[in-house]
């Protein structure tokens, strides 16, 4: 998988999650969350390290008072991840 893979696949992840409900108008909404959490997944993240990240980025940075699913995506990070690059 190329970097430009990666980058599309982890967009397409984010923008169907959608915590704050905005990948219908905005399509790179998220996209500033590509590089930080594709460092953390080549990087061995945990499941619970991608969850914190996820949470404080919503809260932080999004401004939502209760992080949507993040229990949830970290599952699909973790998954995605796995299947793509079952070697690390």
């Amino acid at each position: 998988m190329t970097a430009a893979d990666a980058q599309a696949g982890l967009r397409r992840l984010l923008n169907e999650w959608d915590p704050i409900g905005m990948a219908d108008l905005v399509q790179d909404e998220y996209d500033c969350l590509i590089a930080p959490i594709l460092h953390r997944l080549r990087h061995g993240a945990s499941w619970g390290a991608l969850r914190e990240f996820l949470s404080r980025e919503l809260t932080d940075h999004f401004g939502l008072s209760h992080p949507y699913d993040v229990d949830g995506m970290a599952d699909r990070l973790t998954a995605w991840w796995t299947s793509t690059h079952p070697q690390a």
